[in-house]
């Protein structure tokens, strides 16, 4: 099963749970009404969420006097990868990451962090950027933004249908239903975290094989990835949750249950794939 196809068919699933409790909350008008938020809130996510996640992070725009040598790795990379120049961010902490947002990649920007321009060497720079490249290429910033509203809305609709069960009550004769109903709401919420996991999972195997093509680097990205997976445990990360799955690797890791709700697959498998491409 291709890459693309298989994110199809996980979003198609996301929808499908979407609408299944809206059902639950308001029959035909609960579906319609799951709909109309979905498509409320993926609007939002689709013109303003590289804004916010920049935001959220206090990312700082620099340009090529400011910065040259990074801004020559992305400029040189970006047209390596035929893509227009993204805009080129920092973010000034001590955790050693990178991410890519933005809608397409005629709006796309690249930030990397204080901290992993520190502890990578320029090979492994160019690598890690390559990667981030390769998600805006591949338009996963967008897939992923929309793959985390519709779990979002999933969660919240589920919330507010579980409320609605709680003190709306019901007739004896219907217990059955009502406890069925009450499962779905409560299991809802977490089969789309898993199918969100899943999609990001899939989309950072992409990205890892396509960044080391871009650079011709893929024991340089493998290594970078060793030297992040290290260094994510070394600092604590002041990370948003719902943004986990933008960075190059886990941010959350050492928290509870990160390793099977990671938004990330496992770095030995990352590493392991790189090194098999050479």
């Amino acid at each position: 099963m291709t890459g693309i196809l298989r994110t199809t068919i996980l979003l198609a699933v996301l929808t499908g749970l979407m609408l299944l409790v809206g059902g639950v909350l308001g029959g035909r008008s609960g579906m319609f009404l799951a709909l109309i938020l979905s498509m409320a809130m993926n609007f939002g996510s689709y013109w303003y969420s590289d804004k916010i996640v920049l935001k959220m992070y206090h990312a700082r725009e620099v340009t090529s006097a400011e910065s040259p040598e990074l801004y020559s790795i992305v400029r040189g990379l970006a047209e390596h990868a035929n893509l227009p120049m993204p805009r080129v961010y920092i973010v000034n902490t001590q955790m050693a990451n990178a991410f890519a947002t933005g809608r397409d990649p005629k709006h796309a920007a690249v930030a990397v962090t204080t901290g992993i321009m520190r502890i990578l060497s320029r090979d492994e720079l160019e690598a890690v950027i390559a990667h981030e490249l390769t998600h805006v290429k591949n338009r996963d910033t967008l897939v992923s933004a929309m793959a985390a509203t519709l779990a979002g809305v999933i969660t919240y609709m589920a919330s507010i249908a579980q409320w609605g069960l709680i003190f709306g009550g019901g007739r004896d004769d219907d217990s059955g239903n009502i406890v069925g109903a009450l499962a779905m709401i409560i299991l809802a919420p977490i089969a789309a975290l898993l199918v969100q996991l899943a999609i990001s999972r899939g989309r950072e195997f992409g990205a890892d094989r396509g960044g080391a093509e871009i650079c011709g680097k893929p024991l340089a990205l493998a290594s970078a990835l060793s030297k992040l997976e290290g260094a994510a445990g070394a600092v604590r990360a002041d990370v948003n949750p719902s943004t986990a799955h933008m960075f190059i690797v886990n941010p959350l890791k050492g928290r509870a249950l990160a390793s099977l709700f990671s938004t990330h697959p496992s770095t030995e498998e990352r590493i392991r794939r790189l090194n098999a491409m050479v």
